[in-house]
């Protein structure tokens, strides 16, 4: 179990310049965006019609002491615009081919979310069944649109020899909690798992050990994304966890923001969630990813390597 970057927080510097910076970090496995949500800024898929491009990738890593732990492409290939919609699946097949053509195991990304009926036209994120056509558009959704997509999508993944897609349980997705995901991984199969980004379930007051555990029982575990969050009390108090800052102008009427690790829950909570990976048996990686709005960039990279390098060590009876 080791310490990776998801390298698409550090989009601004070329590859080799971010292969540097985290050799200096002594961290050697990247999860490399590949399209859709993350961009490409390191990793491209033209490599899958350019053979010269993607051995001079391989082996610039391969000379770099790097491996790769996935590669990610969140989008939202169920999106009620047939445009979007397409571009993200086509997105999600390309990389299913060039994770063949790379060794990687592991595809990153989102569940989607369809609209609400067949003649919507933007998502439409249900939670809740009452009034009752809130249960209809809901039951419409996974029926209709969730479960064949994502079935058909397993079965090319499987037959290019990728059997594990990471699903980031985030809000305006169907999949946004543990047992949202179970529920698609029991629909379409043992495929489905998670990249369990705790930042996400903090504030929906989930225990993060105790979904670890859960995860790893029933063998969902698949990537996991290390990234905090703040709550901040006295918001939550007056204004629930469904009040999220878009800027940091609105981070002091904010419920919770996103934090480097450790700034957000102290080291003994991240050494419980680290034992936990263990105690499950995890044997994939820990890929850092920063979206802090006070310690950007690689400050955050840097913070968050620190903490976990330090509670991994200690955990395992050395030093960092």
């Amino acid at each position: 179990m080791r310490v990776g970057v998801f390298t698409a927080l550090l989009a601004q510097l070329p590859v080799d310049d971010v292969l540097k910076k985290l050799k200096g970090l002594n961290i050697n496995t990247v999860e490399l965006g590949t399209g859709n949500y993350p961009g490409d800024p390191h990793c491209k898929l033209s490599m899958l019609d350019n053979n010269t491009e993607l051995i001079e990738f391989k082996k610039k890593l391969s000379d770099n002491g790097f491996t790769i732990s996935a590669l990610s492409c969140h989008g939202n290939p169920v999106h009620p615009d047939s445009k979007i919609a397409g571009r993200d699946a086509q997105t999600f097949r390309n990389t299913v081919l060039l994770a063949e053509k790379l060794g990687v195991q592991v595809i990153v990304g989102f569940s989607g979310c369809p609209g609400g009926s067949p003649t919507d036209t933007t998502p439409n994120w249900v939670t809740y069944r009452w009034p009752p056509e809130y249960g209809q558009a809901l039951d419409w959704q996974w029926k209709e649109k969730v479960v064949p997509y994502w079935k058909d999508a397993a079965k090319f993944a499987r037959e290019h020899n990728v059997r594990k897609l990471a699903f980031e349980m985030h809000p305006n997705f169907v999949v946004y909690n543990p047992r949202t995901l179970l529920r698609l991984r029991e629909a379409v199969g043992e495929e489905i798992g998670a990249n369990c980004d705790l930042s996400h379930l903090f504030w929906q007051g989930c225990n993060p050990v105790e979904v670890i555990h859960m995860l790893g029982k029933e063998g969902a575990l698949y990537h996991a994304h290390m990234k905090d969050t703040v709550m901040f009390q006295d918001n939550v108090d007056r204004y629930g966890v469904l009040n999220f800052a878009s800027t940091t102008e609105e981070l002091p009427e904010a419920s919770e923001t996103f934090r480097a690790v450790g700034y957000g829950h102290g080291a003994n909570t991240w050494k419980d969630i680290v034992r936990a990976y263990m105690e499950v048996g995890y044997d994939g990686f820990l890929s850092i990813e920063n979206e802090d709005p006070i310690l950007p960039g690689e400050v955050g990279v840097e913070r968050a390597a620190y903490v976990l390098k330090n509670v991994r060590a200690e955990l395992l009876g050395s030093k960092a």
